[in-house]
């Protein structure tokens, strides 16, 4: 009984004991010292407002186009990339599981065995006749190894933070194909604006080609003067399939985001070639505020955190590993001299790997190497969106700045072609001129559409490079219901695909 006594002591005392140490850095998130000082003015586009965190994550609806609006929606649904970061938000969960369960005893075994023995003997009197024996045996061990150095507890921290992490790159795959998809919506409109355009300039090079054929054949003008014409004309014509080619695979573009083969885009079907007439941006936060709520850098951040908690994991090996081992087995047979026995056992193991030749110390700082390459990646990250929100700021002023110089452009262009083609027709001055009229007003017309979509572009990026375009989502939405349903018949899942996920800011 002392024995017992003993023994229960010291595995209540090792498991105080193991709560103790956690071998390893506390995880900090890196500090980035430029930060508190940078702000881009964005160049005069941040008036006072009252812009929510709401209308940034839903920045696509100020277009106010509910083609945009249903193309995104379904895109959310269908969109393989993002069931792709979905299962894997599923499975570093179950991942995490898996560090979770290592911190209860890692050796369960039961065993049993029952033997019939059949003999007699060949010889003598009683040669024949049977005798049989039973034998039987259970028994059941256990093996434990303490937490004394925080193994298990930093495994656990190193996949919270993996599934952390799987969080923030779903979100920031929303992010993506929000942009994705406004980008490539109105790329296509854009393009069929520039075919607009084009059969516009077309129709007037046209018109001209009739007048100087008109004229040729009544003697008025050169032979010249139809075949310049009708050069820029057929060029013009020309321009067009090419434009065709690019709408087509714009609209392949879209059906890859969808989820479906190319071309099967019907919600295009009755899209017109008007590109929206924004307002400038309002935020009401300061930029750098709203850039480190972007889910690529709070998935870098998490990445660091994941890798940290491996420096512990792997300087624990440094030390002695403590166990608890416990066994209870049963047997006995059928032979009526003898009696079943019960036996037990219990206590601890120590092993420590004293000659490893130093390779858990370079283990450990190869894993701290791996710490430091990522911190420099988080702050590489936050560079770039720094450098994304600043580029795409500067885009949305100038492109706006050039739209009205480019409108105004354009309308000097259709006049100067009316008052060309007039002087021709009225012999007041050669056909040149009226082809330097129409050379310059298909320019100014189709700069200007390229610059109305490079706008919007620039809108679209800039949302983007706040972080703008996800929602949270909760766990019985995550996976389609026919992923569901394959992996629900393939695998017992106990609900886990159901389960709700953590809020992250």
């Amino acid at each position: 009984m002392k024995g017992v006594k003993k023994a229960l002591a010291f595995f209540f005392s090792a498991l105080a004991l193991q709560a103790c140490t956690s071998l390893g850095p506390n995880y900090e998130e890196p500090q980035i010292e430029w930060l508190d000082k940078w702000q881009t003015d964005l160049y005069g586009q941040v008036l006072p407002g009252e812009t929510t965190k709401e209308d940034l994550n839903f920045w696509w609806q100020a277009f106010n186009d509910p083609v945009l609006n249903d193309l995104i929606q379904t895109a959310r649904l269908e969109n393989s990339t993002l069931q792709i970061a979905a299962l894997a938000i599923v499975r570093s969960r179950a991942q995490l599981g898996i560090a979770t369960g290592s911190q209860y005893p890692q050796v369960q075994q039961a065993s049993g065995s029952l033997v019939r023995g059949d003999s007699w003997p060949t010889e003598g009197d009683n040669s024949g006749e049977h005798s049989y024996l039973n034998s039987y045996n259970a028994g059941f061990n256990v093996g434990w190894e303490m937490d004394f150095w925080g193994r298990w507890r930093r495994s656990i921290e190193s996949a919270d933070a993996a599934f952390f992490t799987s969080i923030t790159n779903y979100q920031n795959a929303q992010v993506l194909l929000s942009a994705q998809m406004a980008q490539s919506y109105f790329s296509y409109i854009t393009t069929l604006k520039q075919i607009d355009i084009a059969r516009e300039n077309i129709e007037l090079q046209k018109r001209s080609l009739d007048i100087t054929s008109l004229l040729y054949s009544s003697g008025q003008s050169a032979e010249l003067d139809v075949q310049q014409a009708k050069t820029q004309y057929l060029a013009t014509l020309a321009s067009i399939p090419s434009l065709e080619i690019s709408l087509r695979q714009i609209e392949n573009a879209i059906s890859v985001l969808l989820g479906r083969a190319p071309g099967n885009v019907p919600e295009l079907a009755n899209v017109e070639g008007e590109l929206p007439s924004l307002s400038p941006l309002i935020i009401n936060e300061i930029p750098a505020r709203l850039m480190m709520r972007r889910p690529d850098i709070r998935s870098s951040a998490w990445e660091v955190a994941t890798q940290s908690a491996q420096i512990g994991v792997a300087s624990a090996d440094l030390y002695p590993s403590i166990s608890l081992f416990g066994s209870i087995g049963w047997s006995g047979n059928s032979l009526n001299s003898t009696n079943d026995t019960l036996s037990t056992g219990f206590g601890p193991s120590f092993t420590w790997n004293l000659f490893d030749y130093g390779r858990i110390e370079n283990n450990v700082r190869a894993q701290d190497a791996a710490l430091q390459q990522l911190i420099e990646s988080y702050q590489l990250t936050v560079l770039g969106a720094a450098s994304e929100i600043d580029n795409a700021a500067i885009s949305v002023v100038k492109t706006r700045e050039k739209d009205v110089l480019l409108k105004d452009a354009l309308v000097a262009a259709d006049r100067s072609l009316t008052l060309s083609s007039k002087r021709y027709q009225e012999g007041y001055s050669d056909f040149q001129r009226v082809l330097s009229a129409q050379l310059a007003r298909a320019g100014a017309s189709s700069s200007y559409v390229v610059n109305q979509g490079a706008h919007i572009s620039a809108i679209i990026t800039f949302y983007k490079a706040m972080g703008g375009g996800w929602q949270p989502v909760d766990g019985e939405n995550l996976i389609p219901d026919q992923i569901r349903q394959i992996m629900e018949d393939r695998t017992e899942w106990d609900g886990m695909l159901d389960d709700p996920l953590p809020t992250l800011n």
